[in-house]
């Protein structure tokens, strides 16, 4: 084969018309780096992937670790299962103040919810407060019970409760603080019959706001034993419609003439209460635990 002169050559290559094999070698060298560059795969494949260390799944498990006791056929892990017992133990479980049981509850609500619903219970999750509650689901049934024990509310703790979930709602992301003094002032329009006697209207105030401080709506200051914390949790707690309902109450009771005291059994059928406020079971103290 007669060879081609070097700058023809250089042109076919360039152009894509590559000589054959033979000719390869006799290419200037600049023509063969430009083919090189040209003609070379381009790849992102690493062939290493393999080689690289595995990492562990640390997706939610629902499935249960080793037997807590002798006999334990649970189906669910066992942070589940300790959520579900504060849940049915503990009046709310809040991030602020148990943060490690309410990344329980995040984390296995789902199931929790199943399991309370056998219960008849619903699940209440407040996610901008970070506050998580059981409540009493009502219908009919001659077969079915409720499992949460009811408060008692009398008609001053009610009446309290109104006040400070108002401050609350008002105050948004604020805290809220109240002192002992303000607390006896929200009760300067009652005036009823009945507590005509100031030593036993304060007294009924004090035992309303010794109720607050039951339910945990409200806190003592560590340096200041007549300033409290308002608890976000109350606004949680109470709804809307249980608002509506306690300020409906609060009219009829002003300049009534009532005993101050609402019938256990007279509150117990209010329907805006039991479907929306939380059926508070007793708490068992607000620490988590050094167990957990």
């Amino acid at each position: 084969m007669t060879s081609l002169p070097p700058e023809v050559r250089a042109e076919r290559a360039t152009k894509g018309d590559l000589p054959p094999e033979s000719e390869a070698g006799s290419l200037p060298p600049e023509v063969r780096a430009k083919r090189a560059t040209k003609g070379a795969p381009e790849t992102d494949d690493f062939a290493g992937f393999d080689d690289l260390p595995t990492v562990a799944n640390r997706a939610a498990s629902h499935t249960p670790s080793a037997p807590r006791f002798d006999g334990d056929v649970s189906e669910l892990p066992d942070r589940a299962c300790w959520a579900l017992q504060n849940l049915l133990t503990r009046r709310y479980i809040s991030g602020d103040r148990q943060p490690q049981l309410w990344s329980w509850v995040a984390e296995y609500q789902d199931v929790l919810r199943g399991r309370l619903s056998e219960l008849d219970l619903r699940l209440r999750i407040v996610d901008e407060l970070q506050v998580a509650f059981v409540e009493q689901a009502g219908y009919d049934s001659r077969w079915g019970r409720k499992i949460l024990k009811r408060e008692t509310i009398h008609t001053y703790d009610a009446i309290l409760a109104l006040h400070l979930a108002k401050y609350v709602r008002a105050a948004r992301d604020e805290p809220v603080l109240i002192t002992r003094e303000e607390i006896h002032e929200l009760f300067a329009g009652v005036t009823n019959t009945i507590d005509r006697d100031l030593a036993l209207f304060d007294k009924r105030i004090e035992r309303a706001l010794d109720k607050m401080e039951e339910l945990e709506f409200l806190r003592k200051q560590r340096d200041d034993a007549d300033t409290f914390i308002v608890s976000p949790v109350i606004s949680a707690v109470m709804t809307a419609s249980v608002i509506t309902d306690l300020q409906r109450q609060f009219e009829q009771f002003i300049g009534s003439g009532d005993t101050g005291e609402i019938p256990p059994e007279d509150l117990a059928d209010e329907p805006a209460e039991r479907d929306d406020a939380a059926d508070l079971d007793n708490a068992y103290g607000d620490d988590e635990g050094d167990d957990w």
